[in-house]
């Protein structure tokens, strides 16, 4: 969205009016909700060619038209598909871009679930699936192979919060023929466009803060011109396509992600310098405070933080951590995040190789929502004294 003058409109005003002309369908501020399976067509030439713009209702509506279009103009994308959940947009473009016989690469750090869907399905389908260390950086260089065809990232780490080093192991990927791929679901496209460093496939669980009010399942990818076409045609074929419904929650959801993120992040932010020497806290694992290793490759790639990040406890084990948690009243304890509602949970790394460590003691994610600050603060203090309790 610009003027003649070429200046990029500011991120609220993209977010508020991408994706949908108004003056394109009677001048209704939103789209309509079109619910979708057959599409007419005027005359027998016309189907025979699939000539028209809308063909059937998996191939694209004009609701999910202006949830990707939007998506598209934050990406900097060719082009973007709307799924079902996070986890089909993870699944999705590795189904797309693997054969059996390649090789990919993923970080120790990974979403549980992504790890799951490579260990069982991957295999099984004779893709051959090995971990790296986050912080490998440039270092990727000597675990490529020459059957390698995806390296797949996600920064921050998934419950324990590194940065890689994007930029470098993408440089890396494509001096090697390999394509990359990143779950940017904590950052957004807000603070971290992630297409600018190198990636190639993008990829987002909208359940989390374009939804952001904890009642739709979504995902977005998106994808630079050489692996657009690709994507596409992985989407079309498995035929996973998301409902218009959920859509339009996405879209709506996405007109406010904005001020939402940045009530996230100063909240967030708080919390965790707060935290930092708190009696029986030993470590805040939140790459926006100068105190984390990874905090100058943070600065320097991402433009802000999000409302997710962990606490390690002082010693300890599940005892600890469960007194905790039961303590807690305004935090609830259930899993996903990037709801306007704070939420926690016991991190477990049983399923890293790498990646695990060594922590002091029991780690607990912390959701920030929209509450406020000195509520969860008296919170997060009782849940620290009845772990404080635990001998």
């Amino acid at each position: 969205m610009t003027r003649d003058n070429g200046r990029i409109k500011g991120v609220n005003t993209r977010l508020t009016h991408s994706g949908h002309d108004p003056h394109g369908f009677h001048g209704f501020v939103n789209p309509p909700v079109v619910h979708a399976s057959t599409v007419l067509f005027p005359n027998a030439a016309t189907m025979a060619g699939r000539a028209q713009k809308y063909t059937y209702g998996t191939r694209g509506t004009p609701t999910s038209d202006a949830l990707c279009h939007a998506i598209d103009e934050l990406e900097g994308s060719a082009g973007t598909i709307a799924v079902p959940s996070g986890l089909a947009a993870v699944t999705i473009p590795l189904l797309g871009f693997l054969s059996s016989g390649d090789h990919i690469l993923i970080t120790d750090s990974v979403y549980f679930p992504t790890r799951h869907f490579a260990d069982t399905m991957l295999k099984r389908l004779g893709v051959e699936v090995d971990y790296y260390d986050p912080h490998v950086g440039a270092g990727i260089t000597a675990l490529i192979k020459p059957n390698t065809k995806v390296v797949f990232t996600e920064s921050p780490a998934s419950n324990t919060f590194e940065i890689q080093d994007i930029p470098a192991i993408s440089k890396a990927a494509h001096e090697a023929g390999a394509i990359v791929m990143m779950d940017n679901t904590w950052a957004t496209p807000l603070y971290f466009k992630a297409l600018d460093f190198g990636v190639d496939v993008t990829i987002h669980a909208a359940t989390k803060y374009p939804a952001g009010h904890s009642d739709v399942l979504s995902g977005t990818v998106s994808a630079n011109a050489a692996c657009w076409p690709k994507l596409h045609d992985a989407y079309v074929t498995l035929g996973c396509c998301a409902g218009p419904d959920d859509v339009y929650q996405v879209l709506r959801g996405l007109r406010t992600m904005g001020v939402r993120l940045a009530h996230h992040q100063k909240s967030t932010l708080e919390i965790a310098r707060w935290l930092e020497g708190k009696q029986g806290v030993a470590r805040v694992l939140h790459p926006g405070l100068e105190s984390h290793p990874d905090h100058k490759l943070f600065k320097r790639d991402f433009s802000g933080s999000s409302g997710i990040f962990s606490v390690v406890l002082a010693g300890g084990g599940t005892d600890k951590a469960h007194a905790f948690l039961d303590a807690l009243e305004i935090f609830g304890l259930g899993y996903s995040w990037g709801g306007y509602e704070s939420l926690a949970v016991q991190v477990s790394l049983a399923d890293r190789k790498i990646a695990n460590g060594p922590y002091e003691g029991p780690i607990i994610r912390l959701q920030i929502g929209l509450e406020d600050v000195a509520d969860l603060k008296e919170d997060i203090a009782a849940g620290l004294a009845a772990a404080n309790a635990v001998g």
